[in-house]
Parts: C-alpha cells; structure tokens; sequence
C-alpha cells in the first residue's frame, strides 16, 4: 500500500510539474506573440511616419520652387502652367499685339531680326515694327505650335512647329516670360 500512495504521489506531483511547464511555457508564448506584435507594430508606424514625413518634404519641395518667390527654374514648372503660358504667348502673336507680347516678355530680350539683337528696355521693344517682329514664317509656326507636351530644358520651352522661327520662354525671375524671340 506504502508503494501505492508512492505511486499515486509521484504521479501527482508528475501532474502538477506538467501543469506548471506548460502553464508557464503558454504564458512565454503568449508574451512573445505580444512582443512580436508590439514589435510589428512598432515599424509598421515608423514606416507610416517615414513615409508621411516623405510625402511632406516632397510637398514642401514642390512648393518651394513655387512659391511667392516664382518657379525655382524651368524643370519647376509642371505642364499645365506651361501650356497656359503658351497660350497667352499664341493669342498674342494671332493677334500681332505687340503691347500684350511686351507684357509676356522678359528684358533684355533677344530679338532675332536683322540690326535688332538684344532690346534692353520694354519700351525699345514697342518701338519695333510690328510688321517686322511678326513675320509670316513666325506666325504660321507659332500658330501650328504644339503646345501639350512641353518638356522643359535649361533654354526653357520654345513655341514652335519645328521651324527655326520661334518664341521661346523659360523662367525669369522666378516668373514665366519670353526670354527669345528667332526667325
């Protein structure tokens, strides 16, 4: 019988060491899947906040290059200003009004007519012939002008059908505006 509760006893105690183990070995796993997923976490918002300071610091970047300041250069200036700015540079030259191609313009501009060159002064500019800036050559090729996929180089971005005559604008003082006109 003494044997017995031997048994018994071992068996219990057997039991309750058992018991303990996997008591404590569930409460190890649980803590290490909370670990882990604390951990998971934790770089699942670093990476948000890295990627949310990314996007900001790219925006804050767009918007210097426009800010009041202007267009840092003409790789600042997206497509769709561009092709505005194109637009009020064609109606211009349609309607041969020097006053409003002034407007548009930038000075000192260079001026490619023959004993022209370089006009320094918005008012030189006005005292052109109007007839002589707007040549037939330039007129078509300003008119026939593809103006919806700008593409901006360190020249800026010329106005033209492919022809040598052309009015090329670029960034000026952190604005848009003519900075050659070429026959």
């Amino acid at each position: 019988m003494r044997k017995r509760m031997k048994n018994v006893a071992l068996m219990v105690l057997g039991l309750a060491l058992t018991g303990a183990v996997l008591t404590g070995c569930g409460e190890s796993r649980q803590s290490r899947q909370d670990t882990q997923q604390d951990i998971s976490t934790g770089i699942s918002e670093e990476t948000e906040q890295a990627s949310i300071a990314e996007k900001t610091e790219a925006d804050e970047t767009e918007q210097a290059a426009q800010t009041s300041e202007g267009y840092e250069d003409n790789f600042a200036v997206d497509s769709e200003a561009a092709k505005e700015f194109a637009e009020k540079v064609k109606e211009a030259t349609a309607q041969k009004d020097l006053e409003a191609l002034a407007e548009l313009t930038a000075f000192p501009v260079y001026v490619g007519l023959p004993d022209v060159g370089v006009v320094e002064t918005k008012e030189d500019f006005l005292k052109l012939d109007a007839e002589a800036v707007f040549t037939d050559e330039l007129l078509e090729s300003i008119e026939k002008a593809d103006i919806e996929n700008f593409q901006p180089s360190m020249a800026g971005f010329p106005i033209s059908d492919g022809r040598i005559a052309s009015i090329n604008f670029g960034v000026v003082d952190g604005e848009l505006a003519i900075n050659g006109i070429n026959y």
